[in-house]
């Protein structure tokens, strides 16, 4: 049978996708002339949305099954960049988050180990749980220790870059694959319960004993907790002015490029305000629909799937996915801390992208796969 024959395309992801390139683009260039401090970001991002294309189509012909037989492989040398990110990368606004290359500019490591993490972690679990069938409990405290490590490994070498907020992915990824493998609930209790002691006890110190916070955690580390902890109380003019322009664009928008109020990070952090400028409250109800039908889309794909690892890949991207698009939203409107996240398919950058088109490219292989296991 010929492969390219029978490859099923997903239209309704697709034709979204190519709405959220849309949207991003016009965004984009409206975000170009409020002087966002990066020339041309619109042109930019339209090359790297061509090349992500040129990435699914590569995941396609590879296979999934190709990526998961590799993916400790990958595994591996995503870890080996994060530790060569710590020694040899530059500082680039006090962080050491991005390897330059000449002629392409910046790359983030981070936004790849997520996908590889995703990978690794459904082919571990799934192979887990194809050779132990009833775990006991000193099986499953021995298989959750082995996946701590697997997650702790690039959580800490990203956290030194530093880099929060993709250390919160991972762990949302990670809980999303573990919730969907159903491991027994009292692990995820468990979980919970040693994750607020510890939370607890950094309060205790941040409000008590700053300098044996200090001591202890390192200064970086303090000013993140700072960060998160009066981000109400002190939003800055970014949230001030996000929130002004997206007050100021009434039901319909000030119309397209028609930016009133200058704000900071407008084509990454903000772009949800700079679209909402634009386009009102109808323009964003329509962003924020849009967003949840290529969501159900990816759960509908999940559910039909009969592979296990297909389903943990699924719900795995999901999970990011929703973060993601929570956190950036909700930042933009100051219900949520201002973390740096961006919106998927629609902010600018690079690295993100790619990664959310190689997640995409694995995506439509699923839902191919799944269609032809109906004929």
């Amino acid at each position: 049978m010929n492969i390219k024959k029978s490859y099923k395309i997903n239209y309704k992801l697709l034709i979204i996708m190519l709405i959220f390139f849309i949207i991003s683009l016009l965004s984009l260039y409206s975000a170009d002339i409020i002087n966002t401090g990066v020339n041309n970001i619109m042109y930019k991002q339209l090359i790297w949305i061509i090349i992500g294309f040129i990435l699914i189509k590569i995941i396609n012909n590879i296979g999934n099954n190709t990526i998961i037989k590799y993916s400790f492989v990958l595994y591996i040398i995503m870890n080996i960049l994060l530790l060569l990110l710590l020694l040899f990368a530059p500082t680039i606004n006090n962080a050491k988050c991005w390897f330059k290359i000449p002629g392409i500019g910046t790359i983030q490591p981070s936004e790849f180990m997520k996908i590889t993490l995703i990978i690794f972690l459904a082919n571990y679990i799934n192979n887990y749980k194809i050779n132990h069938k009833l775990l006991t409990i000193k099986e499953e405290i021995t298989f959750l220790f082995k996946i701590l490590i697997i997650v702790l490994i690039p959580s800490i070498l990203t956290f030194l870059e530093p880099d929060t907020g993709a250390v919160f992915m991972y762990l949302v990824l990670t809980i999303s694959i573990l919730f969907i493998s159903k491991i027994r609930i009292r692990w995820f209790i468990g979980g919970l319960s040693i994750l607020s002691i510890l939370i607890l006890i950094t309060l205790y110190l941040y409000n008590n004993n700053i300098n044996l916070f200090i001591k202890l955690l390192g200064n970086s580390f303090f000013l993140r907790v700072e960060r998160l902890i009066n981000w109400s109380n002190t939003s800055g003019m970014q949230l001030e002015r996000g929130l002004a322009s997206i007050g100021s664009s009434g039901l319909l928008g000030n119309g397209f490029s028609k930016n009133v109020i200058y704000f900071p990070e407008a084509h990454t952090d903000f772009i949800f305000a700079v679209f909402s400028s634009n386009f009102g409250f109808i323009g964003s109800l329509s962003l924020i629909i849009l967003i949840i039908m290529f969501d159900l889309e990816i759960i509908n794909i999940a559910k039909n799937s009969k592979n296990r690892i297909n389903k943990y890949i699924c719900i795995g991207i999901l999970g990011i996915l929703l973060y993601q698009q929570i956190q950036n939203i909700g930042m933009t409107f100051g219900l949520l801390p201002i973390t740096g996240i961006t919106l998927p398919f629609i902010s600018y950058g690079g690295s993100s992208l790619l990664s959310y088109m190689i997640m995409m490219g694995i995506i439509f292989n699923i839902h191919s796969e799944n269609k032809k296991s109906h004929y």
